[in-house]
């Protein structure tokens, strides 16, 4: 069986995505049960994948063009040349992450092969077209999102808050499935404390971490300035990419670290901190949430988005979002409580969860139900035709991690 997954959004420098193909690719090659092609503009694997990636699995690179603002990502330039690469591959299946060129292509070559194809919706697309072109223009982007989808036979939502919001467009039939974590990467064992010693942290300070891109939409407005609030007794760690420019509140004591492409390194950082702090409120997801809860941290986080779905009060405090004040308060609370149990906590959920073995079996009996019978590793009972569409009824019990 030969499955390929085709996005725009897999660059070198992180994000969820690419964390997700990375860790697909490589359980797909330890598995041995399918050949697997990631099709992309950007084909810089991280050492994760480049580690575990055999005669089993490729990255391809489709024609594209750079883009300023697009955060690393780039523009494919043909719909027409990704699905004559799509078809010289000749997959069983294609899962597309994102809603341009690449879900275009996938669709016709759909028509040609009579392969099935599925839609991963990653980004809330309408919000983030509405923060940057207005209300009119997200609602114009719901109707081509609700087109679009509409024409996949299977469309997943990492979180049950991006469901809704598909089936608020139109799209039916969209279906919860979770991401997941490598739990033996990110895990308490991997604390260090020579990392205190490396940030020069105080003795006694509490010292926060927050990882993630530096962009307008993860709000780190909102944590500098609940850091202004919060004084001496707290170090912020923020480790992400590029080189953007923020003003230290006075008194805050505030570290960098770039972008860390080795999980392992990040892991490392992670477990030696005390609490992760996540101001963003438009996450459909957050694997970083879920590595630093393997890590055994506990999570303060806004009550809002996929972040809202992973945090409770057995793991972690939620603040309002966009609110400082409520941030401060928040990470306060946080730090008096019991860290080592809110860890612990935090790190069984995860286990129970969110381990990557049981996200993957999930996803591939979401697959299985697309695929022939004969398909090769793939023979569970009641598959479907190839190109046709299920409804919610046929996926009762298949898996979605309702």
């Amino acid at each position: 069986m030969h499955l390929v997954d085709l996005t725009m959004f897999y660059a070198a420098e992180g994000g969820g995505v690419s964390t997700y193909l990375n860790a697909k690719s490589a359980w797909l090659a330890r598995q041995g049960r399918a050949r697997h092609t990631i099709l992309s503009p950007n084909r810089d694997v991280g050492p994760d994948t480049a580690r575990a990636m055999r005669a089993t699995s490729a990255c391809l690179r489709v024609p594209s063009l750079a883009l300023p603002g697009f955060h690393g990502y780039r523009m494919p330039l043909s719909v027409a040349a990704i699905a004559r690469r799509l078809r010289r591959l000749r997959p069983d299946l294609v899962e597309v992450g994102d809603a341009g060129h690449c879900a275009w292509a996938a669709l016709r070559a759909r028509d040609r092969l009579r392969i099935p194809v599925v839609a991963f919706y990653h980004s809330d697309l309408p919000r983030l077209v509405e923060n940057r072109f207005g209300l009119h223009a997200a609602q114009l982007t719901r109707r081509y999102l609700a087109q679009l989808y509409g024409q996949f036979d299977l469309v997943l939502a990492p979180s049950r808050l991006m469901v809704a919001q598909l089936h608020a467009m139109g799209v039916r039939g969209a279906l919860h499935q979770p991401l997941g974590i490598d739990c033996t990467i990110f895990h308490p064992d991997r604390r260090d404390a020579a990392v205190r010693a490396e940030l020069d942290v105080a003795p006694g300070a509490c010292l926060l971490v927050y990882a993630g891109r530096f962009t307008a939409d993860k709000k780190l407005d909102v944590l500098l300035a609940a850091m202004g609030r919060l004084g001496r007794g707290f170090h912020l760690l923020m480790v992400g990419p590029g080189e953007a420019a923020f003003e230290v509140p006075k008194g805050a004591r505030i570290s960098r670290l770039p972008f860390q492409r080795d999980q392992r390194a990040l892991a490392r950082l992670l477990a030696s901190c005390d609490l992760l702090v996540h101001p963003g409120d438009c996450e459909t997801f957050g694997l970083i949430v879920l590595e630093a809860m393997g890590c055994g941290l506990p999570v303060v986080a806004a009550g809002a988005g996929g972040l809202a779905e992973l945090v409770d009060d057995s793991t972690g405090v939620l603040a309002r979002p966009n609110c400082p004040d409520s941030l401060a308060e928040a990470i306060r609370h946080a730090a008096a409580s019991d860290l080592a149990a809110l860890g612990a906590n935090a790190r069984r959920k995860v286990e129970s969860s969110f381990a990557w073995e049981a996200v993957f079996d999930g996803l591939l009996m979401h697959y299985c139900k697309l695929l022939p019978k004969d398909a090769a590793g793939c023979v569970k009972p009641g598959c479907a035709t190839p190109g046709r569409a299920l409804d919610e009824q046929s996926y009762a019990g298949a898996g979605s991690y309702q």
